[in-house]
């Protein structure tokens, strides 16, 4: 294999001849060879965006030459289309800061401009990672605002799957809207309901989940670029300070603004452990669902089977015939991913020192990941599960009739004591709702029926007084 030799402050070293990056990662490589993640792809998206901006404000200040800038522009813009993601080599848990992450791109950036200058990797004195492509920057700068960039792009792709699951409860309570089922609480049946009462409990809590999405960019906006190290812009111009940020916001279309205090912005990510509260509120929400659903579908023929959910694959190698509810399954993994995700990156923002956190890699790795799998689900939720299922109408209204916990329906109209001797006889003698409620209550098997129209248990409550005698407590 050809190399090149590379020197940084530690010595000399030799880099393959083609690779892209250079000595400060292929230290990077040597230290880090722990989780064998890559850095999360819209991380390395973001830094090309972040570089880009630098760049060009550098070179509208005249800081940079335009034989440099030109070939150093496509290359940004290549890192932030994805074109360059292979030679991000270094491991997603590093230390440093997210120094070996900023050198990595730096030196890839180079490279590639060296390449599009017609030199080889390596001859820096045309394009230097750190002397061009890092120019009036820092890690502490550049990777805190790249990793808010990265976080405010996904989350709008979370708001949209989640808006997608959020119209298939909605479609679903709809569709169901008639279907008379058995409510239970604690797991045991309460009161009956329609099965569109569930779904559109899902979609209001989904609603609120979408807002609290929205809601988490507002304080992702404020980034500390230009601040530099500790927040002082030490060592770059003040024009500088200035335009980068507004540069920045032009490139992305996101709404970002410079940090009235850069010290905090560079010290303090608390914005981060709020925003990954609202994904572990997400991640709860889907726990909840799929739970649910699990209870709703088990049997089909030995359970409660209200409800049929897509069959997608066989579920056993040795019970012929069995299908597992394995998208729920899915979604209550992830919800428990993304619940420890949320530990990690509370740990890791409450662990920064001083002027500055070292850990957030760690930020960085939990929050893509839970954002990523979050958005995945909500795409797998409507598209395998939601769109496909179907309720069972019949064995819904079976349960309802058969169990005693219906007479709550008769209280308003007979009283609590006429109400219990239905649910007596319904024990003791085997009758349905119905025949028992007749029996008992003299009434017209007609008006017994209008107790349990879906019309009527969707109300709020009744407009007049319903009760004819014996009103019990």
């Amino acid at each position: 294999m050809d190399y090149r030799i590379e020197t940084d402050i530690l010595g000399e070293k030799k880099i393959p001849a083609k690779v892209l990056w250079g000595i400060h990662t292929a230290r990077a490589l040597e230290n880090f060879t722990v989780s064998g993640f890559p850095i999360p792809a819209p991380l390395i998206h973001a830094f090309g965006e972040v570089k880009l901006a630098c760049a060009n404000v550098n070179f509208r200040l005249g800081f940079l030459p335009e034989a440099v800038f030109l070939p150093l522009q496509q290359a940004c813009e290549e890192m932030r289309q994805g074109k360059l993601d292979e030679w991000m080599v270094v491991d997603a848990f590093q230390g440093g800061a997210g120094t070996s992450t900023n050198l990595n791109a730096c030196e890839v950036l180079a490279n590639r401009a060296l390449q599009l200058m017609d030199k080889t990797p390596g001859e820096y004195q045309f394009c230097d990672p750190l002397a061009h492509v890092n120019l009036h920057q820092s890690t502490n700068d550049t990777y805190p605002t790249a990793l808010k960039i990265a976080v405010l792009k996904e989350l709008q792709a979370l708001e949209a799957a989640v808006n997608r699951s959020q119209e298939g409860c909605q479609s679903l309570e709809k569709e169901f809207a008639g279907v008379l089922k058995m409510a239970r609480t604690e797991l045991m049946d309460a009161v009956p309901m329609t099965l569109g009462r569930t779904f559109g409990a899902w979609a209001d809590v989904l609603s609120r989940d979408r807002w609290r999405v929205f809601k988490a960019s507002e304080r992702l906006r404020v980034v500390n670029l230009g601040g530099t190290a500790i927040g002082t812009g030490l060592g770059a111009p003040k024009k500088y300070i200035f335009q980068v940020v507004e540069e920045l916001k032009t490139l992305t279309g996101l709404p970002l603004a410079r940090a009235e205090n850069l010290f905090d912005a560079t010290q303090n990510h608390d914005v981060f452990v709020e925003t990954m509260g609202m994904l572990k509120a997400h991640a709860a929400t889907l726990m909840k669902i799929s739970g649910d659903l699990r209870l709703l579908a088990m049997g089909p023929e030995g359970g409660i089977a209200e409800i049929e959910l897509p069959a997608l694959q066989a579920g056993s190698s040795i019970m012929p015939g069995k299908v597992n509810p394995v998208i729920p399954e899915m979604l209550a993994q992830v919800g428990a991913q993304v619940m420890a995700a949320d530990q990690a990156v509370s740990w890791a923002v409450a662990s920064g020192q001083l002027e500055l956190n070292a850990f957030l890699p760690l930020v960085a790795f939990n929050m893509l990941m839970s954002l990523d799998m979050l958005t995945r689900s909500n795409v797998l939720a409507q598209k395998k599960l939601f769109s496909g299922m179907k309720a069972n109408q019949e064995h819904c209204a079976a349960w309802v009739l058969k169990s005693p916990a219906i007479t709550t329906v008769l209280v308003p109209v007979v009283g609590y004591q006429h109400a219990s001797e239905v649910a007596r006889l319904m024990k003791e003698k085997g009758l349905g709702f119905i025949e028992a409620a007749v029996q008992v209550t003299g009434m017209d098997r007609k008006d017994v029926e209008v107790l349990l129209s879906p019309a009527r248990l969707n109300q709020l409550g009744f407009d007049t007084p319903e009760t004819r005698e014996g009103k019990g407590g």
